[in-house]
C-alpha cells in the first residue's frame, strides 16, 4: 500500500503559513506555544474568520425561505459554499449533506437506516431496511462515533453487530476481515485514518470486500480528510463523514456524502421545515437529496467559513500538506520509540499522518499532559473516544501528539525532548 507522495512543504514555506495563525503567536505558562492537539480540533486562519464575519456583517438572512434579495444572496451563497466543499471530496452538490460535525453524519445515516427498517420510506427505502439475521460490521480501531450508532442500530432492528478485530500492535486484521465478510453483511463502517494510532486504512481492500457481497460501506473520513487528498469516488464507498473542525473550518459543521441515488431513496432522519414538498394534517412528502435531510434553519455562516479553509487548503496543497504530515509523523514516531520507558501504539513501518499515541511506563497520561502544558506543549490525553482499541491494547489511556500543516520540526524536537524528562521527573530511572 505505498503511497507515492508530493513535495512536502518547505520550513519557509510552513512558518508563512504559520502568520496566518494568530493563536500560534501566544504563549502558554510562560512558554512558546506547541500546538500538537490537531487531530481533536486544528487551529483556524484568519481568512476563516473573516469569512463567517462577513457573512453576518452583509449577507446574513435565512436560506432556502425568503423572496427578497438578501435571502436570495444567502441562499446562492450557501449552495456554493456545498459546490465548493462537494467538489473538494470529489463528489457532486447533491450528494453532501451538511450535518453538524461527522458524529451527526454517521447517526444520520443509522437513523435513516433505522427509519427504512420500520417501514418508511416505501419501496425505495427497501434495500435500507435491517433485521435479524442481518449484520453489521465495524472494526475494533474505530473512535466512538463509528461505532455507537452502528451498535445502537443492531438494538433498534434486531440485526446482530460484528467488528473485525485488530492485531496484536493495533492495525486492523484484514484477513480476520475477509472471514468476517459474508453474505448476512449489509453494513461494513471503517475508518480511513485511526484517530489514536494514525495509521491510514487500506480502503480498496476492505471496500472490496464489501461489493463481493453487496453491503453498503460507510467511511470515517474525520482524520483523512483535514490531512490528505479525499476522493469519495475513486474510494468508491457509499457514505463518507467529515467534520470542519478539524480541517480549519469552524465548529458545528460536517458533512456526509452519500451516493446521490442512495441519499434521494433513504427517509429522512430529522423532519421538519425547509425539507418538505407537501405537507397534511396526515403526513408529508419530502424534497429529495440532499435537502430532506437538513430540517430547520441551517447553519449557514459555518459552510461559508468552511468554503474558505477548503480554499486555504487548496491553495495550499493536500498533496503537499499530506506529505509534510507524513514527515513530521515518522519523525515524532522516530523520535518517541528512542525514549527509554516509552512506548509507541501501532505500527511504525506503513503510511501514517502526523499521529502518534505514546505510553510513558509509570506515569499516567494526564500527568505527562500536565507536566507538557507547563512547558507550552498541548497535547491529548486520555483513551481518544477509543476504548475499546485502548483495552486491546492493554492500556487504559495514552497520550497522543498530532501535528498539522502549520507544525515545525523543531516543535516536535522540543516535544521528544521534553517527553523524555518526564520519567525523571517523576523520580523514576
Amino acid at each position: 500500500m505505498a503511497e507515492e507522495l508530493a513535495a512536502p512543504l518547505t520550513i519557509e514555506e510552513v512558518r508563512r503559513l504559520r502568520a496566518d495563525f494568530p493563536i500560534l503567536s501566544r504563549e502558554m505558562n510562560g512558554q512558546p506555544l506547541i500546538y500538537l492537539d490537531s487531530g481533536a480540533t486544528s487551529q483556524t486562519p484568519q481568512c476563516v474568520w473573516d469569512a463567517e464575519q462577513q457573512f453576518y456583517e452583509s449577507f446574513n438572512a435565512a436560506v432556502h425561505r425568503g423572496a427578497h434579495s438578501l435571502a436570495v444572496e444567502a441562499t446562492d451563497l450557501y449552495e456554493e459554499a456545498r459546490a465548493t466543499v462537494a467538489r473538494f471530496i470529489g463528489a457532486s452538490e447533491r450528494e453532501l449533506v451538511w450535518t453538524s460535525n461527522a458524529t451527526e453524519a454517521l447517526n444520520l445515516i443509522a437513523y435513516s437506516f433505522s427509519n427504512a427498517s420500520l417501514g418508511r420510506g416505501g419501496d425505495a427505502a427497501k434495500p435500507f431496511r435491517l433485521g435479524p439475521g442481518d449484520e453489521i460490521l465495524t472494526t475494533e480501531i474505530e473512535h466512538h462515533a463509528n461505532l455507537l450508532p452502528w451498535q445502537e442500530l443492531a438494538a433498534r432492528t434486531g440485526a446482530t453487530f460484528r467488528y473485525v478485530p485488530v492485531l496484536a500492535d493495533g492495525s486492523i486484521d484484514y484477513d480476520a476481515a475477509a472471514h468476517l465478510v459474508g453474505p448476512r453483511t449489509k453494513i461494513f463502517a471503517f475508518t480511513h485514518v485511526s484517530n489514536v494510532l494514525g495509521v491510514v486504512t487500506d480502503v480498496a481492500r476492505l471496500v472490496a470486500l464489501a461489493k463481493g457481497v453487496g453491503a453498503f460501506t460507510v467511511l470515517d473520513a474525520c482524520q483523512s480528510t483535514p490531512h490528505k487528498k479525499l476522493d469519495v469516488k475513486a474510494l468508491d464507498v457509499d457514505f463518507a463523514a467529515f467534520s470542519g473542525h478539524k480541517m480549519l473550518g469552524p465548529t458545528g459543521i460536517g458533512g456526509l456524502y452519500g451516493r446521490a441515488e442512495l441519499l434521494d431513496a433513504m427517509p429522512p432522519f430529522l423532519v421538519g421545515g425547509s425539507m418538505i414538498t407537501k405537507v397534511t394534517m396526515e403526513g408529508a412528502e419530502y424534497l429529495p437529496a440532499p435537502t430532506r435531510f437538513e430540517a430547520g434553519t441551517q447553519r449557514i455562516s459555518q459552510t461559508i467559513a468552511l468554503t474558505a479553509a477548503v480554499n486555504y487548503l487548496d491553495e495550499v496543497g493536500l498533496d503537499r500538506i499530506a506529505a509534510w504530515e507524513h514527515q513530521l509523523g515518522q519523525q515524532l514516531v522516530d523520535g518517541l520509540s528512542k525514549i527509554p520507558g516509552v512506548r509507541v501504539l501501532g505500527p511504525t513501518d506503513v503510511p501514517r499522518i502526523g499521529v502518534a499515541a505514546f505510553d510513558v511506563e509509570g506515569v499516567h497520561p494526564h500527568d505527562v499532559g500536565q507536566y507538557l502544558d507547563s512547558v507550552g506543549i498541548a497535547i491529548r490525553v486520555g483513551h481518544h473516544c477509543a476504548q475499546p482499541l485502548h483495552r486491546k491494547l492493554g492500556l487504559a489511556a495514552t497520550s497522543r501528539a498530532s501535528t498539522y500543516l502549520y507544525s515545525l520540526p523543531s516543535e516536535v524536537d522540543e516535544l521528544v525532548r521534553r517527553v523524555a524528562e518526564v520519567r525523571p521527573f517523576f523520580g523514576l530511572s
